[in-house]
């Protein structure tokens, strides 16, 4: 779940009306796990045959403005006081197609045909 306070926002902020990405290129945002990501490279660099590892939840993160935030189906109406408060039922989870799977597509395209 996006939170302001992670990029330099207010503490209630989440991705409602973001409209540009994360450029801080140190960022690092709370779903992806740093040691995690360690261990993970250290395995894979001990393997007999190359493997590349390409962490699109950390890609993911720099893109903030790329949630379906309201703009979504609602299966259930929304109560007044929702509609008064965006930030309060914007969703923050799932991401816009086209869009950022797209990235992901071509990342792994060229990797797979251009190696």
């Amino acid at each position: 779940m996006y939170r302001g306070i992670e990029w330099g926002g207010r503490p209630n902020e989440n991705c409602y009306n973001q409209t540009r990405p994360i450029e801080d290129l140190n960022y690092w945002g709370s779903d992806s796990d740093k040691s995690i990501m360690k261990v993970i490279g250290d395995v894979f660099k001990k393997h007999k045959f190359p493997i590349t590892f390409l962490n699109i939840t950390q890609l993911s993160l720099y893109r903030k403005d790329a949630h379906t935030s309201i703009y979504k189906k609602q299966w259930s109406p929304l109560t007044p006081e929702q509609i008064a408060n965006p930030y309060s039922y914007a969703d923050c989870t799932h991401w816009c197609l086209p869009g950022l799977q797209d990235t992901w597509n071509h990342l792994l395209f060229v990797k797979l045909f251009y190696p």
